[in-house]
């Protein structure tokens, strides 16, 4: 390196076309490509020998593109979105700040915006009475002990099978689904009863027949759950905000404005993260022209994996123990010393603290309920950040919240896999504007040699 190297500025860092191309992961040609196309811009250098290009450029590139590796058979994966950019400690929706959409929007208008471009205020979604009516006689046949995600499996397969035009993918179509889909899966939860384990109530409501006429109750606009002059929304309500709607499946304790509001902005933050693993499921589903019903089932098995909707039910039990111990240092000192990360802290997009944890933090402040939580959040942070310079991430604020509010374990994973719904359906209306079958990418074979002997 020489002294001019170790004198300049990092904002002004430029890359080499191979130094550009390995960030990307592409061939250099590539790179020179994405020049011609105006992704980016080259320059050349005095007295230099090649084009050189802007290190915020490449990587702001290689977040919008995912980075990809070059297949056996001199192809690449393109992996183009217009939906998530996630850039120094931001999160932005289609280049407006998920923070601020959720303080000034509801999951309903931030998803409808997201799949159409239009904010339409008040918006709700409605789950239609066959969809519903199936997937509720499919997940009431299930064991009592089964967990929300693979009652939500089941229900998506069950709303599909009800919905003889789902393989229709016009883009009016796709859209009618996706807003019937979502409140179908919530509906189709079992609600938490007082005084009752969540198994027995559903048994209990489904021996009743769980009476159809919910589907004809009035609620509220979800932004306006904070106004202490109105009353809140009937809990159950599926024709009023999907945040109340969702509330009476997660927890038993009353609801209160501020909870809400927490809930209501957890869906919004969550509705997309880049290509994350579920979402990169959900677009080679799509890339095959699977109808939006399989495209969600995809998601869902993705999410299912112990390394991906799990890391909130982690953290929310570690939150359990710090409450019960009086003290987070025992607590991270026992997951330090088996070889665990501590949950809810780090992430590898964020170099800093995830905003979205941030931004959920902010709200939960103004739930009284979720001070004994949030102070054993704080102390986690705190103990560990003597060892480690890790920041609470979104999985830590939804525990804080499932804590406080006696929902279960689980609730976390469940509020992620319903808001995410929303992002994949976002992410299968791009790729169903791409060529079919483009995500395939050729196997690097590692097997051996032929001819081998009949076995």
């Amino acid at each position: 390196m020489t002294d001019h190297d170790v004198a300049q500025d990092p904002d002004e860092r430029r890359l080499s076309t191979r130094e550009a191309a390995d960030r990307l992961g592409v061939k250099p040609e590539t790179v020179y490509a994405y020049v011609s196309r105006g992704q980016l811009t080259s320059r050349r250098e005095p007295g230099g020998r090649g084009s050189t290009f802007d290190a915020k450029e490449v990587d702001a590139l290689a977040r919008r593109g995912g980075r990809r590796e070059p297949s056996g058979a001199g192809s690449e994966l393109a992996v183009r979105t217009g939906i998530t950019l996630i850039d120094r400690d931001h999160c932005y929706f289609r280049g407006v700040d998920t923070s601020e959409l959720a303080a000034h929007h509801s999951y309903e208008e931030v998803a409808e915006w997201l799949w159409t471009g239009e904010m339409r205020r008040g918006i709700r979604f409605t789950a239609p009475h066959d969809a519903l009516t199936a997937a509720r006689r499919a997940v009431d046949a299930l064991p009592a002990h089964t967990g929300p995600m693979d009652r939500l499996q089941v229900a998506v397969i069950a709303a599909a099978a009800a919905d003889p035009l789902r393989f229709d993918l016009s883009e009016r179509a796709v859209l009618d689904t996706a807003r019937t889909l979502i409140p179908t899966l919530v509906a189709a939860l079992p609600r938490r009863a007082a005084g009752r384990p969540p198994t027995q109530a559903g048994a209990e409501e489904a021996a009743a027949g769980r009476a159809d006429d919910e589907l004809g109750a009035g609620g509220r606009r979800a932004a306006e759950l904070g106004a202490a002059e109105k009353p809140a929304p009937e809990l159950g309500a599926e024709d009023g905000p999907l945040a109340p709607r969702l509330w009476s499946r997660l927890t038993s304790e009353p609801a209160d404005p501020p909870s809400l509001r927490v809930l209501d902005a957890a869906l919004v933050l969550l509705i997309d993260h880049d290509l994350a693993a579920s979402t990169l499921a959900v677009r080679v589903a799509a890339s095959a022209r699977a109808h939006p019903y399989a495209i969600v089932s995809a998601g869902f098995g993705a999410l299912d994996g112990a390394l991906h909707g799990a890391a909130s039910g982690l953290a929310h039990r570690m939150l359990l123990e710090v409450l019960d111990r009086g003290s987070a240092a025992a607590v991270v000192a026992d997951h330090l010393r088996a070889g665990r990360r501590v949950p809810g802290l780090g992430h590898p997009l964020y170099p800093g603290e995830d905003p979205r944890a941030r931004a959920l933090f902010a709200l939960l402040e103004d739930v009284p309920r979720a001070r004994p939580a949030l102070q054993a959040a704080r102390d986690v942070i705190t103990t560990t950040a003597r060892h480690k310079e890790w920041r609470a991430n979104v999985d830590l604020a939804l525990a804080v919240l499932t804590v406080a509010t006696g929902m279960p374990a689980e609730a976390g994973e469940t509020i992620f896999a319903v808001a995410r719904t929303a992002g994949w359906i976002a992410h299968a209306l791009e790729e169903y504007d791409e060529p079919p079958l483009r995500m395939r990418p050729s196997g690097q074979y590692s097997g051996p040699r032929p001819p081998q002997p009949l076995p």
